[in-house]
């Protein structure tokens, strides 16, 4: 490889193997364990944000570039938790379509009705060239098979000149702040989720959540992946030392 030249990013961690035992095994895992806790997703996430998740996703949105009247396509759209804010943002629910591999998680959510819902992958969006002015993704980069292939995916979809706005949560800088975090996400919120649910799953999936966090490639390799499919103005804002917004813009020419 050329000194210069990008490495090519595909996996965003190791397979975890307490989980499932090989990459060809996670996305059956992953639909399984979301349509299974779909209908407690939202309550969880509200205690585990203490109630700010709304706000937050809000914020984000229009940090990136959300403006009324855009058409925007959210990816990993679960329970439409950021599509609910690009719905107030964009003005009218029908420019906002969400696509999602659990329909579990996606007949879970309360949203517009004008919205549009698909069942489908990021790394294989169905929609043709050019139709998106924003597109959006939500604490799902982790759970992607293949980064470089889904990052190609939304470069294609987006028109000229489209905005991109992708949140994950990255491990704290910090020794103690990552310990912090670890205890709250992988221990605290699975005991009081089994508590609140009654359901092994339930508690499973935040463990996980955790777990593949932990295991993710580092923010540095996300910016490389976006870089290296043409993207442009290719930026990582980091909030609270632990959310990362990746923004980018796919180029006019």
């Amino acid at each position: 490889m050329n000194a210069r030249e990008t490495p090519t990013v595909h996996v965003p961690h190791p397979p975890l193997t307490d989980y499932y035992q090989t990459e060809d095994d996670r996305q059956a895992y992953l639909r399984k364990i979301f349509d299974d806790t779909a209908a407690d997703y939202d309550r969880i996430e509200s205690m585990l944000a203490w109630g700010t998740g709304p706000r937050y996703r809000r914020e984000a949105l229009l940090r990136a570039g959300l403006k009324p009247g855009m058409k925007v396509l959210d990816v990993g759209v679960g329970t439409g938790l950021v599509a609910a804010q690009a719905c107030a943002l964009v003005g009218d629910p029908s420019l906002v379509t969400g696509i999602d591999p659990s329909p579990g998680m996606m007949a879970a959510g309360n949203l517009p009705a004008a919205m549009v819902m698909i069942e489908g992958r990021a790394e294989s969006l169905p929609f043709p060239d050019n139709q998106f002015d924003f597109l959006s993704m939500g604490y799902a980069l982790r759970h992607i098979s293949d980064l470089s292939t889904a990052f190609k995916e939304f470069e294609r979809v987006l028109k000229p000149g489209g905005r991109l706005c992708l949140l994950e949560i990255t491990r704290p800088r910090s020794r103690v702040a990552q310990w912090l975090l670890k205890a709250y996400m992988r221990s605290l919120i699975p005991l009081i989720t089994r508590f609140i649910s009654g359901k092994q799953d339930t508690a499973t999936i935040w463990r996980y959540f955790w777990d593949s966090i932990e295991a993710c490639v580092p923010p540095s390799d996300v910016v490389a992946a976006l870089n290296a499919v043409k993207l442009v103005q290719v930026n990582r804002n980091l909030e609270l030392g632990i959310f990362s917004e990746y923004q980018a813009v796919k180029a006019t020419t």
